[in-house]
């Protein structure tokens, strides 16, 4: 009796961990299925890229600096109160509003225009005064000229009065005799030296008056100098583009360019840029710079608006290598420029940005996660997920990217496939 009894209860002990056991195997299973991170096998294009980073600049661009003053820093034949550097100081009065877009010949920079205005004033009545001086000297030559041959007949005069007196010598005493004798020397010396000095007097009264004329000549061109200076003042676009400010130091601080600011001469302050002319500046390793081509398609992104997705083309691929400064010299970049295809009003110079060049594409084709697919020696594989669990299946696969690839042939639009090996 107690045999059969220990016989029952060995058996259901058996038959309860046999139970046990095939449920714990099909939590088992149902549990590996839902840890197994999926993916779902869609149709569309792939392409293989290479990634570049760079920044965004025009290609047509017209810089527009402060305008160079000139004349003479001197101040010499100025009239006035003779000026000073401060007339080569720029402050910027207007100023167009950066993001703007301007046609050719508007006017973007107005600089402050009264230093060269009282600069234009003063060299006018500097060129008026001189020609006022040479007219004068002109008119004097001629009684200059007339006094010095009156002073030449005058001793000339006094000369042939000092002979006739020494012909009377004879009859006078031995001293008169003697002063009319160096009478008539002193006058013939005087009225020789005179004469000698007659060519000295119109060269010495024509180099005054070329003097003059040097200096009313050089006021001329001043007053010249100085309307340019003026017309500078207005500084217009010279072509069509957006208006973009430069940067400048103020206070020890870098910062864009706005009214009020000092100007030095020659300082570039504006940008005007064409939009339909944006380049994506990049670098690209040596080793990627290999499978490059012209005209080769691009995607850029802006880091400063993600949602931005614009077509380019590759136009330009540097002839040389460069050492990067981030890198082991032994690593080059080579530098290329992709044209922006289509523009975003939002797009301007010095954004920083990144492309995917396309290198090949498979269009219209079965697409996959790269981690989804898996190789052994009789070829590559993927896991597909089944009413039973996953089915392992042979696949033929075409062009990858870094993260997807083309399936030729073994899926079909809409499987789920496992991104790791099941358990």
């Amino acid at each position: 009796m107690w045999g059969i009894l220990i016989a029952v209860l060995i058996l259901g002990a058996g038959a309860a961990y046999y139970f046990k056991t095939r449920n714990d195997a099909k939590v088992a299973a149902k549990g590996s299925l839902i840890s197994v991170s999926t993916a779902v096998v869609g149709v569309g294009d792939l392409h293989a890229t290479v990634r570049v980073n760079g920044t965004v600049n025009a290609q047509n661009f017209a810089a527009l600096m402060a305008p160079r003053i000139l004349g003479s820093r001197s101040g010499f034949n100025r009239g006035g109160d003779g000026g000073g550097m401060g007339d080569f100081s720029l402050v910027l009065l207007k100023l167009a509003k950066p993001g703007i877009h301007a046609k050719s010949g508007d006017v973007v920079a107005e600089f402050d225009p009264q230093n060269q205005l009282q600069r234009l004033d003063d060299y006018k009545d500097s060129a008026v005064q001189q020609e006022n001086m040479v007219k004068k000297m002109l008119a004097n030559l001629a009684a200059v000229k007339e006094a010095h041959d009156q002073s030449v007949r005058a001793a000339k005069a006094d000369w042939d009065k000092a002979v006739l007196d020494l012909k009377t010598a004879s009859v006078r005493s031995a001293i008169d005799a003697e002063k009319f004798k160096l009478a008539v020397e002193e006058n013939a010396a005087k009225y020789k030296q005179l004469v000698a000095e007659s060519a000295l007097v119109d060269e010495s009264q024509r180099a005054q008056i070329r003097s003059n004329e040097l200096n009313r000549d050089q006021a001329k061109i001043e007053v010249g100098r100085a309307e340019a200076n003026v017309k500078k003042m207005s500084v217009k676009a010279p072509m069509d583009g957006i208006v973009v400010m430069q940067s400048i130091v103020r206070n020890g601080e870098f910062g864009q360019i706005r009214e009020g600011d000092q100007v030095a001469a020659g300082q570039p302050f504006v940008q005007i840029v064409d939009p339909t002319s944006m380049v994506l500046n990049a670098t690209v390793n040596q080793v990627d710079a290999e499978k490059l081509r012209l005209s080769m398609k691009a995607f850029i992104h802006m880091d400063a608006y993600p949602d931005i997705e614009l077509p380019g083309t590759l136009v330009g691929i540097g002839a040389m290598a460069k050492a990067s400064t981030f890198r082991a010299r032994y690593v080059g970049e080579i530098p290329i420029r992709i044209k922006l295809e289509k523009m975003d009003s939002r797009v301007i110079p010095d954004l920083t940005g990144s492309a995917e060049i396309i290198l090949d594409s498979e269009l219209n084709t079965m697409i996959a996660p790269l981690a989804s697919v898996f190789a052994e020696e009789g070829g590559p594989y993927v896991f597909v997920q089944g009413p039973e669990g996953w089915i392992k299946k042979k696949v033929e696969v075409g062009l990858p990217s870094f993260t997807r690839v083309a399936i030729r042939s073994g899926l079909q639009k809409g499987d789920v496939v496992a991104l790791q090996r099941p358990m």
